[in-house]
C-alpha cells in the first residue's frame, strides 16, 4: 500500500518539493504555518491538512522542510503530541548536527522513526526535479522512502548513520557558495574583456571549465536577472554560520569559503538580500566598475 504522505514547511523550496510529490500521483497533505504559503501551495495542486495534528494522524511517513531549528522543535512538539506511533519523520532541513541529534531523540522518544535527509539545489532545480538528498539513518527507512525521494530528486543517497547526511550537506554547501561566486567572478571578467554574457554562459557550459551552479545560476547571470523564485541570500548566510561552526568544532580552517562567503554579506549590505544568489555578480560587478542596468 503506498505511503500517505505528509509535508509541513512550504516556503521557496517546499513548496517546490511538494508540488512534485502531489504530481507523482502520491496521496499528500500539506501544510505550513503561513497562511500565504498554504495559498501558494493549494494553487499550485497541493492538497492542505487542517493542522499538523490532522496531518499526523492521516499521515504514515511525514516530511519536514524548514527554516531553523526553532520551527524544528516546534513542530516535533507537535507531531508527537498526536498521530501514530510508527510514523516515519524524514528531515530535509539543514540545522547543525546538535539540532538535528535533538529532534531525533524527541521524536523517538514519542515512538516516532527519523531519518537526516537534506537535499542540495534551489527552488529552480526543485521545479525540475533535479536536487540530490543525502539520507542517513536506518537503511530500511530509506529503502522505504526512496521512490518519493526520486519525484523531486534527480540523485539520492544514502549516506550511512544518522546526521552523516547533514554533514555531507554542509561540506556540499561549501563547493556551492565557492562556485556560485566565481562563476559571477568569470562571468564579470568576460563582460570586462567585451564578450557577450549569454554567449559565454552557452559556450562554457557542459565544459570542463563548467559546474552546476555555473549552469544554473550562470544563466541569471548572463541575463542580468536575479527576481527569481530561486533562493536569496538568507538562507546561505544563515547556513554559513553552521558551516562556520561544525569546521572549527573538528578543527578545519575553511579559508577558501570565508574569502567566498564575504560577497554574499556585501550582497546583503548593497541591499540584494532579496534577490537570488546569483546577483553576487552584481556586486562584482560594482567593484569591478562596471554594473549593468537591470
Amino acid at each position: 500500500m503506498p505511503h500517505r504522505i505528509g509535508f509541513i514547511g512550504l516556503g521557496v523550496l517546499g513548496n517546490a518539493i511538494a508540488q512534485n510529490i502531489a504530481a507523482s500521483g502520491a496521496s499528500l497533505l500539506g501544510h505550513d504555518v503561513s497562511a500565504l504559503a498554504r495559498k501558494r501551495a493549494s494553487a499550485d495542486g497541493v492538497a492542505l491538512a487542517t493542522g499538523i495534528a490532522d496531518m499526523a494522524r492521516q499521515c504514515d511517513v511525514v516530511f519536514t522542510c524548514l527554516p531553523n531549528a526553532d520551527a524544528v522543535r516546534d513542530v516535533c512538539a507537535e507531531l508527537t503530541a498526536s498521530g501514530h506511533r510508527d510514523q516515519l519523520i524524514v528531515e530535509l532541513s539543514t540545522l547543525s548536527i546538535a539540532d538535528k541529534e535533538a529532534a531525533r531523540d524527541t521524536l523517538e522518544r514519542a515512538g516516532r522513526r527519523v531519518l537526516d535527509c537534506p537535499v542540495s539545489g534551489n527552488r529552480i532545480m526543485a521545479l525540475d526535479r533535479k536536487l540530490t538528498a543525502f539520507c542517513s539513518g536506518d537503511r530500511g527507512d530509506y529503502e522505504s522512502v526512496r521512490e518519493t525521494l526520486l519525484s523531486f530528486c534527480r540523485k539520492e543517497h544514502f549516506v550511512g548513520v544518522y546526521g552523516n547526511g547533514t554533514k555531507t550537506k554542509l561540506c556540499g554547501n561549501i563547493l556551492n557558495l565557492v562556485h556560485n561566486t566565481v562563476a559571477a567572478e568569470a562571468m564579470v571578467l568576460a563582460i570586462k574583456s567585451g564578450l557577450d554574457p549569454r554567449q559565454f554562459h552557452e559556450v562554457i557550459s557542459g565544459s570542463g571549465s563548467s559546474s552546476a551552479m555555473f549552469e544554473v545560476r550562470g544563466r541569471l547571470m548572463a541575463e542580468n536577472d536575479y527576481a527569481r523564485d530561486g533562493m536569496n541570500f538568507s538562507v546561505p548566510l544563515k547556513d554559513s554560520r553552521i558551516i562556520s561552526d561544525h569546521a572549527a568544532s573538528v578543527g578545519m580552517p575553511i579559508p577558501l569559503y570565508q574569502a567566498a562567503l564575504q560577497f554574499y554579506h556585501a550582497a546583503a549590505a548593497q541591499g540584494l538580500a532579496h534577490l537570488d544568489a546569483a546577483a553576487v555578480c552584481k556586486v562584482m560587478e560594482r567593484n569591478a566598475n562596471c554594473e549593468r542596468q537591470a
